[in-house]
């Protein structure tokens, strides 16, 4: 036992004895009273001294630091107090002593006022020597007192005084004027501009990971004319088990304007289906197939096998799974969907039991240039991963498709509905539960627009976008990814999953919000100029044909497209005339293709010529 334990067990033991007289003092009137009753007592003190001591070691209240004691410390001393003082009534009762109740309920009350109170002076002292043996840190506004927030105060509180923080904002009118952990509700949050102002506020954190992007793009204009530098805590989905560290604060980024409500998973679900099982991702090194890969390793695989064709990609994620699960399995393997003989090496070596098949070419206007390659690689290479999951016995197979595969304009939206159609086949004469899911556009993915705003943006403009009313869906890439696993979890085989992306938002808007997160202003600081939708691009994309409808699923943020009945023969067909022409395949060629196999397809095509 070290110096400091016995140091608190003869403080307590002194504590204890201190709360007995006082039980007996405030119990009777006089000296000669409490000393006629206390004397019997006197032969129980070492006995009494020794049950509360033992239940306070074996209650650990010595192995706690009391300079962050909380609520949890409060409860323990009281649950160790409250058996120590029925203890101690037992014990007078079998050795007949007459202890009257009144003063074993003050004996109870006072042990708890002098050992609860003798923890919080010390923590009081501790926090004010901090104060007062260092300059004070960052005076810190927090937007939000709820439990994200008392969260972010606690740790602020505890960061070694690099932080002070002043108080909350708040927008519910019974918490404004109250205190939270010794810091005041301030207001509203149009009272933010004279809060920073009075308090001297250096930096605002948001901390409220549940509200809306409304919410969060309004506390961003109050906050932008205040001269506090911002920040905001993460989405609850980001935070390990409720830990809330000052590492996970970080500037308002532009998904937190586009914010809704966070994704909910059912772990149990999605463990059963990859926990000990092999999992093939090809594309694993683009921006999707890498998420798939991080959140895939997350819940315990047998085997991650890494497909792709550039090394340098499956190289950075290979080298960032090695390190964050460096007891996982993990097989690289470089090579091409459309290497057919080598596709199907692969899954016969691996025999993987879940896939996610990834790979694809995405570049609209690329491929609108070279729709040979999307068709080899988006077609071919769909079905040659699909055919090869087949034929190694995949249970689960899951395509990442795109809403621009709904009523295609473009190249790359038809190649891709021809995949899915491929999935549906497979689906038909397979044992593999084949799906894909639909979804938009992804921020930070590459080839997106935000990244491309960002560079525009740090070169000083201008930022190019192509017509004022474009629009697109928008998802971050983890919330994306979460979404199409637990797709997988569902998947019963031909299903088309669509994700709720939400409502669609206006490239512009996107433009004039990054604009304003970099501190700048737009159409002064940086201009915006139009330059014309390009070739295969549309205003607006769709996430299902007028044809198909869409399903509840269990998952509130997950539907299914109903597909309307594809012949299969016809998709053959259509299959074996691309092959025969894929090198000089045109554009033509492909919704040519893409009309003969859905017949609704060529109504759609006639409309947007007229």
């Amino acid at each position: 036992m070290n110096c400091r334990k016995i140091y608190l067990l003869c403080c307590d033991a002194v504590l204890v004895n201190l709360a007995v007289f006082a039980a007996f003092a405030v119990r009777f009137n006089n000296l000669e009273e409490v000393i006629f009753y206390l004397n019997p007592f006197i032969g129980l003190v070492p006995y009494s001294t020794l049950i509360f001591l033992a239940i306070f070691y074996t209650h650990k209240l010595y192995n706690r630091d009391w300079a962050y004691a909380s609520l949890g410390e409060l409860v323990a001393i009281v649950q160790s107090s409250t058996l120590g003082s029925l203890g101690v009534v037992t014990l007078a009762y079998f050795l007949h002593y007459s202890l009257p109740r009144s003063v074993a309920a003050l004996m109870w009350a006072f042990t708890i006022f002098l050992i609860g109170g003798s923890r919080m002076a010390w923590r009081m002292y501790v926090e004010r020597m901090k104060a007062g043996g260092r300059r004070l840190g960052r005076r810190v506004l927090i937007i939000g007192a709820g439990d994200a927030g008392t969260m972010v105060a606690r740790e602020l509180k505890s960061h070694n005084g690099a932080y002070q923080p002043v108080g909350f904002i708040d927008d519910d009118k019974n918490k404004q004027d109250l205190t939270v952990l010794g810091l005041p509700v301030l207001g509203g949050r149009s009272r933010i501009p004279d809060v920073v102002r009075r308090c001297g506020v250096d930096l605002v954190i948001i901390a409220m990971p549940s509200v809306g992007n409304t919410v969060i793009r309004e506390i961003v204009e109050i906050c932008r004319g205040a001269g506090a530098e911002l920040k905001i805590l993460p989405g609850v989905y980001q935070i390990i088990d409720g830990q809330v560290s000052v590492n996970h604060l970080r500037p308002v980024q532009l998904e937190d304007l586009l914010r809704r409500e966070p994704v909910r998973l059912d772990l149990n679900e999605i463990a059963g289906y990859l926990r000990g099982e092999t999992v093939l991702v090809t594309g694993a090194g683009g921006s999707i197939g890498s998420e798939l890969c991080r959140q895939v390793a997350a819940f315990g695989p047998g085997k991650l096998v890494l497909f792709g064709h550039g090394e340098n990609s499956i190289h950075g994620i290979w080298l960032e799974l090695l390190g964050k699960y460096p007891h996982l399995p993990v097989d690289i393997e470089i090579a091409d969907v459309r290497d057919r003989p080598k596709v199907e090496h692969i899954f016969g070596k691996h025999r993987p039991a879940v896939v996610f098949h990834a790979a694809a070419h995405k570049h609209v206007f690329f491929m609108e240039m070279h729709p040979d390659e999307s068709v080899k690689t988006n077609v071919f290479g769909a079905r040659n991963v699909a055919e090869a999951a087949a034929a190694a016995g995949t249970k689960i197979f899951v395509m990442i498709s795109t809403d621009k595969a709904v009523n295609p304009s473009g190249v790359m939206g038809a190649t891709k509905r021809m995949a899915e159609l491929i999935i549906q086949q497979m689906s038909q004469i397979s044992t593999t539960r084949f799906t894909a899911v639909r979804f938009g556009n992804v921020l930070g993915s590459r080839g997106s627009v935000a990244p491309i705003f960002q560079r525009q943006i740090e070169e000083g403009g201008p930022v190019t976008v192509t017509h004022p009313e474009m629009k697109r869906y928008f998802m971050t890439i983890p919330e994306a990814v979460q979404l199409v696993i637990q797709a997988g979890a569902m998947a019963k085989g031909g299903e088309v999953f669509i994700l709720d992306m939400g409502e669609p938002v206006r490239i512009v808007d996107l433009a004039r919000d990054m604009i304003k997160l970099s501190g700048l202003e737009p159409d002064r600081d940086i201009a915006i100029k139009f330059t014309g939708i390009r070739p295969g691009e549309k205003l607006f994309e769709e996430i299902l044909t007028a044809e198909e409808g869409s399903s509840a699923t269990r998952h509130k943020r997950i539907y299914t497209a109903r597909q309307p009945l594809v012949e299969m023969s016809a998709l053959e067909s259509e299959m074996i005339k691309l092959a025969r022409n894929t090198l000089f395949c045109t554009a033509d060629d492909i919704f040519s293709a893409l009309a003969n196999i859905v017949p609704d397809f060529k109504k759609y095509r006639r409309e947007k010529a007229g």
